[in-house]
């Protein structure tokens, strides 16, 4: 059974955060997020290589917002920025649902999972383009272990630099955030001992897991262009550190989720890593320096997160002790407990967390699926089942009063 978290205030939750938003003027920093999904067969309960076709189908309702990924089994969509979690999550959903629909129509179920839980023997089939043939030739078999599916969550920075010291406030944090998302338990039909399998397989590229410590904005880049130049990685894109800045975009990108089983999961670790990439901002601002832990200690404590979930203990890296998980949440929560007042989203957060006491995270409900018949085949049709469940947040402006007719 999953541990239970100390959630961050004791208010009635309502549908979505903003009970302070009119007297602080909503949260300073934007939020938005890219989900990767799975196609599935509904009857073979097999990954589907119908990628190509879904994407062309779904772009007539989301044009842009929906994009390929590196195998044919895989499809991408993101989102605007927001500022109202409620906003956020309806946007979530409204993709999932075109999405959905675009892959039924050739056939296919759409999933929110981190890894496959049934794929075909041999390597998987890889989208056409020239960057991932290059990656083929360069990687080999490492390509052909991702089938995986993450969640990336992009809050807004003024400035690179910031961007860069916010992530080197955030480092502590990633094996937290790693146990809340995890939703990655199984793969080739069996459990895999993690909670967090995905986490596992990406660890293996060359510039993947907790990002180094940085001086400035200019030591990344430098560091960056040398392994482009050794041909460590193909290019910006390759950069897999769990946290980085977007090579695209004005936003810090935290990259350290399993896809989310519903919207609900995903609003929850959108809000957490808002909530504290605005939280280290103020600490940059204020001139408070980052703790620097062992990167040793980093990556082992992302591997012990990404076996453990919520079920077990977290090694904290700076105190460099073994705590049960709940613990160190409840220490995240201490530290993001004013932003999340100030932004209006504390109660929408109690409530996503009270759902994760309840349910468990999507690590521990695939599980519970497997374990009722040891049919890999009854979890797929479980994600099939709760990846269009609605969401719990509504916009802010929805729930305000409208004035009277007279």
């Amino acid at each position: 059974m999953e541990s239970r978290i100390s959630r961050s205030g004791s208010r009635p939750a309502p549908r979505a955060g903003g009970e302070a938003r009119a007297r602080a003027g909503g949260p300073s920093v934007t939020v938005g997020v890219e989900e990767e999904f799975l196609l599935v067969d509904p009857h073979t309960h097999l990954v589907m290589p119908a990628a190509a076709p879904v994407i062309a189908t779904a772009r007539h309702k989301l044009g842009d917002l929906v994009a390929p990924e590196l195998t044919c089994y895989q499809v991408e969509t993101r989102t605007e920025p927001h500022h109202d979690l409620g906003t956020l999550a309806e946007q979530l959903y409204a993709n999932r649902l075109h999405l959905s629909r675009a892959a039924a129509a050739h056939g296919a179920g759409l999933i929110s999972s981190g890894t496959p839980v049934l794929v075909p023997t041999g390597a998987p089939t890889f989208m056409p383009g020239e960057r991932y043939e290059r990656s083929a030739r360069a990687f080999g078999a490492l390509d052909e272990e991702q089938v995986c599916c993450a969640c990336h969550v992009h809050v807004g920075m003024d400035s690179r630099e910031e961007a860069v010291q916010v992530s080197n406030h955030l480092r502590a944090w990633i094996a937290v955030l790693i146990a809340v998302a995890a939703n990655s338990p199984l793969w080739g039909g069996r459990d895999t001992g993690h909670a967090s399998w995905r986490t596992v397989c990406w660890a293996r590229w060359p510039a993947a897991g907790p990002p180094p410590y940085f001086e400035s904005a200019g030591h990344y880049d430098d560091l960056v262009a040398t392994l482009i130049g050794t041909g460590t990685v193909l290019d910006t894109g390759g950069i897999y550190w769990d946290i980085r800045p977007s090579h695209h975009l004005p936003t810090l990108e935290v990259r350290v989720a399993d896809a989310g089983l519903t919207v609900d999961d995903t609003v929850l670790i959108a809000a957490l890593v808002r909530a504290a990439a605005a939280t280290a901002l103020a600490a940059v601002r204020a001139g408070r320096p980052a703790p620097r832990p062992d990167p040793h200690l980093l990556r082992a404590a992302s591997w012990r997160s990404a076996r453990d979930g919520l079920t077990g203990t977290v090694l904290d890296p700076v105190s460099r002790e073994l705590v049960p998980s709940s613990r160190r949440m409840h220490s995240l929560l201490a530290w993001i407990r004013p932003v999340l007042a100030r932004s209006g989203d504390t109660a929408l957060v109690d409530s996503l967390l009270s759902q994760l006491n309840l349910h468990g995270t999507g690590a521990v409900r695939q599980r519970a699926a497997h374990r009722r018949r040891r049919r890999p085949a009854d979890t797929v049709d479980y994600l099939l089942a709760h990846t269009l469940t609605a969401p719990t947040a509504t916009p802010t402006d929805r729930r305000r009063p409208r004035p009277s007719r007279t």
